[in-house]
C-alpha cells in the first residue's frame, strides 16, 4: 500500500479549536482528510452520510466510509470499517498508527479508537451534536482510558462540513 508523503507544517485556518489541542497541522494531515474526502463521497454515492476515514498504520494504508445504510448496521461507521480491515489485515487489535476521519467521530468511534491503541486521531469538522474528540464530549481525553490519543482537530473543516451539508441539503 501507498505511503503519504512527510512535509513541513502549516497553520490551520478558519475553525475554532478546542482548548489543548493541536493548531497546526501538515500537509500529510491535509492529503489525509482529502483522501478521507473521496471515500465520503462513495458513502453518498450509496445513500450513507458522507463520512470517511483513512487508517495510515506500518506502510498501510485503509480506507473506510459509512455504510450503515448498505449493510444495514448501526455500527458500520467509517471509523469502524477501518479498524476492522486493520485488524484483520494485521493480525493484532493494537493497531496504532493516525487515523484520518471527516468529522469528529462518536463516543462509539471513540471509545474502539483507544480501545485500538490510535496513536493520533486527525479530523476536519467538529460535530456540535455527537462529537466525543471534544465536541459535545472529549471521551479521548477522559483520565479514566488507559490510552491517549493525540488529537487535531479542524483540518479542511469548512470543506469536510460543506460536504455534509451539501448531502444533506439534496435530501430535503
Amino acid at each position: 500500500m501507498a505511503q503519504l508523503d512527510s512535509a513541513s507544517p502549516s497553520e490551520g485556518e478558519g475553525c475554532p479549536f478546542e482548548p489543548g489541542r493541536e493548531h497546526h497541522f501538515t500537509a500529510d494531515d491535509e492529503s489525509g482528510i482529502r483522501t478521507a474526502m473521496m471515500c465520503a463521497e462513495r458513502a453518498a454515492a450509496a445513500g450513507d452520510v458522507p463520512i470517511g476515514a483513512l487508517l495510515h498504520v506500518d506502510g498501510w494504508m485503509f480506507e473506510g466510509w459509512n455504510e450503515k445504510e448498505a449493510r444495514p448496521d448501526p455500527t458500520a461507521h467509517a471509523e469502524m470499517i477501518v479498524l476492522a480491515q486493520a485488524a484483520r489485515v494485521l493480525g493484532r487489535w493494537r493497531i496504532g498508527g493516525t487515523l484520518y476521519v471527516t468529522k469528529e467521530p462518536c463516543a462509539m468511534c471513540a471509545g474502539a479508537i483507544a480501545a485500538a491503541r490510535i496513536e493520533r486521531l486527525v479530523f476536519g469538522c467538529s460535530d456540535p451534536k455527537g462529537g466525543a474528540a471534544g465536541g459535545v464530549i472529549d471521551l479521548l481525553a477522559s483520565p479514566v482510558l488507559n490510552h491517549r490519543v493525540a488529537v487535531t482537530s479542524g483540518v479542511l473543516a469548512d470543506e469536510t462540513s460543506a460536504q455534509l451539508r451539501a448531502f444533506f441539503a439534496a435530501r430535503r
